[in-house]
């Protein structure tokens, strides 16, 4: 399980579960001065199938979801599920993608003789 702290804020990864049309991840919310909050974030299974989006990135995916909705909302949305869009998984995916070395084989610095 992972948490992470901002303004206060402690986002934790409970979960998920395999659904009929997709995975649901759940995440709880803590807050120091109210009680824990559950919030649930899905992704379809055709996102899984066509390798748009790796199963391991999933949570983390969610995850960055999740706290962008409570940004917006001074960490009180006034909904507690979300379906994750294209666009938004197109984004992660392209965000995340490493990038290759410019110079793979690059000449290596010759040491000059002192």
């Amino acid at each position: 399980m992972s948490n992470n702290h901002s303004n206060g804020v402690i986002v934790q990864f409970v979960g998920f579960e395999a659904k009929e049309r997709g995975r649901e991840y759940t995440f709880t919310v803590r807050e120091t001065a109210t009680e824990p909050r559950e919030f649930t974030l899905s992704i379809p299974n055709e996102a899984f199938n066509s390798r748009r989006v790796r199963f391991q990135d999933a949570p983390d995916i969610c995850s960055h979801r999740l706290h962008v909705e409570l940004a917006a909302t001074e960490n009180h949305p006034a909904h507690t599920h979300f379906d994750l869009t294209d666009a938004e998984l197109e984004a992660y995916r392209t965000s995340h993608m490493q990038k290759p070395p410019k110079y793979p084989y690059a000449p290596k610095k010759e040491e000059q003789d002192a």
